[in-house]
């Protein structure tokens, strides 16, 4: 909980990093949040009437409604899911069901709770990960004990069954000779010095691929995990592969952790992270009212509303890691409503969303702040991507204010997309360059206002080509 407790200010300004703007839903985001760090100081008996004001998002595509819900997650560390409400199909029809999102959620927190407790004995299993290298770089010879040869078969087999070793039989030893135990010092020291990274080995490692099929996915959307039922009946599958020595140690801690960890721990440890910091963010929920014209014929829209009621208003749902309550995640939904309004969605679905923000449409001075500023800016995107071909692009200002007024002009004559016009006209722009860069000793290039206006201004006059291209 220790990443919950910044104010709202805090939250604001890591949130200003990545998206330019919408100063009304970034607050309104930031205070939902800290009422739980503000929840978890009070007295267990008052912490659950305590519930999450959740959020109702209302603006076009493009304008930052997903980058706002998906950063905020990130800086708290809160398991977060996007789902898209027009995935979903009333219960009774084939389909995703509602409780898979929330399932979902578990499966995110549980990954991330995994990685956390990981990562404290990793010191641990890093020791007994070299310690298997080693034997794999010196190997040892086999040897077996003459009596196990002497032994019946069908007895042997009936004892291991029963889960003892036979009389007089001894599993098979290492026989490690002082040459053997002086090449294993060397070959320890050379690891611990980093010698042997790039070093070919071959291990024996569980498939990365091995799975139980559609049937897997379609169990574990009702809380079943048939990976862990048939992993219980049959042994894991092997595969030998052959990879750098500093692969294979990241293998076998990986193998070493999961012996060290309780898996019931973490499981535990999950769904109270799912239930307190959890984050899901219901996508187009504009698209499920009874007034929107999408999906026309497809089942009841206002059942998949109703479907949904009771996970935002607090239920029980069960997951193959555990029962968990839904009373206290934080639900952000979203919608353009350009063909409906919030009032068309059912009452009871609209009083769990109280807090209402309308995102503003960008404007021209926005898309140069979006093009520039955020640590992820698209011009910062383009320039390290091409320096990979030696050449050093630089955009003069003149440049970036006319990609931002052929944005926000396409924009409003066609579809408007938000800042996703962006990638298309930076790609057009760019196309030549991208293609014939590293074929070229350019060097360096400037892009200017002139060729942002050859490359694409004509593009932009014919209304009928920047429908299609821009």
């Amino acid at each position: 909980m220790e990443q919950l407790d910044k104010t709202p200010k805090q939250i604001v300004a890591e949130l200003d990093k990545y998206v330019i703007g919408q100063e009304n839903a970034k607050k309104a985001i930031a205070v939902s949040l800290r009422n739980r760090y503000r929840r978890m100081q009070l007295p267990v008996e008052m912490q659950e009437d305590v519930t999450p004001k959740n959020l109702l998002m209302i603006g076009p595509t493009g304008v930052g409604k997903t980058e706002i819900a998906r950063r905020l997650a990130k800086i708290v560390g809160a398991p977060f899911v996007k789902v898209e409400a027009t995935k979903f199909t009333e219960v009774g029809y084939v389909g995703r069901d509602v409780e898979s999102m929330v399932r979902d959620l578990v499966e995110v927190a549980y990954k991330m709770q995994q990685e956390e407790v990981y990562k404290q004995v990793r010191t641990q299993a890093v020791q007994l990960a070299d310690k298997r290298l080693i034997k794999l770089l010196v190997p040892a010879q086999k040897k077996q004990n003459k009596q196990n040869q002497q032994l019946n078969f069908m007895q042997l087999m009936q004892d291991l069954q029963n889960g003892k070793l036979p009389q007089g039989f001894e599993p098979e030893q290492e026989e490690v000779t002082d040459e053997i135990r002086n090449q294993r010092l060397s070959v320890s020291e050379q690891l611990n010095r980093g010698l042997l990274e790039n070093k070919e080995i071959t291990i024996e490692m569980d498939d990365p691929a091995q799975s139980f099929g559609n049937q897997s996915d379609m169990l574990g959307q009702m809380g079943i995990d048939l990976n862990d039922t048939l992993g219980n009946l049959m042994p894991k599958k092997r595969v030998t592969r052959t990879m750098s020595v500093k692969d294979a140690r990241e293998v076998f801690v990986r193998e070493e952790s999961e012996k060290l960890v309780n898996s019931a721990d973490v499981a535990d440890a999950a769904i109270k992270k799912a239930q307190n910091m959890g984050i899901i963010f219901i996508d187009e929920i504009d698209k499920i009212t009874s007034k929107s014209k999408q999906n026309a014929g497809s089942v009841s829209r206002e059942g998949v509303q109703r479907d949904i009621l009771p996970i935002v208003e607090g239920s029980q749902i069960k997951t193959k890691y555990g029962i968990i309550k839904t009373d206290h995640i934080l639900f952000i939904a979203s919608g353009a409503f350009h063909e409906s309004k919030p009032s068309d969605l059912i009452a009871e679905l609209q009083g769990r969303f109280p807090i209402r923000v309308e995102l503003e449409d960008l404007t021209a001075t926005d898309f140069v702040k979006i093009l520039t500023e955020p640590n992820n800016a698209l011009i910062k995107q383009y320039i390290a991507l091409i320096r990979t071909d030696n050449i050093e692009v630089t955009f003069t200002i003149e440049a970036v204010e006319k990609i931002a007024q052929i944005a926000y002009q396409v924009n409003h004559e066609t579809e408007n997309i938000g800042a996703r016009r962006l990638h298309t006209i930076l790609e057009k722009l760019l196309e030549d360059l991208l293609y014939e860069g590293p074929d070229m000793q350019m060097g360096q290039i400037t892009i200017t206002e002139a060729y942002v206006e050859q490359k694409i201004g004509t593009i932009v006059a014919d209304k009928d080509l920047s429908r299609y291209i821009l």
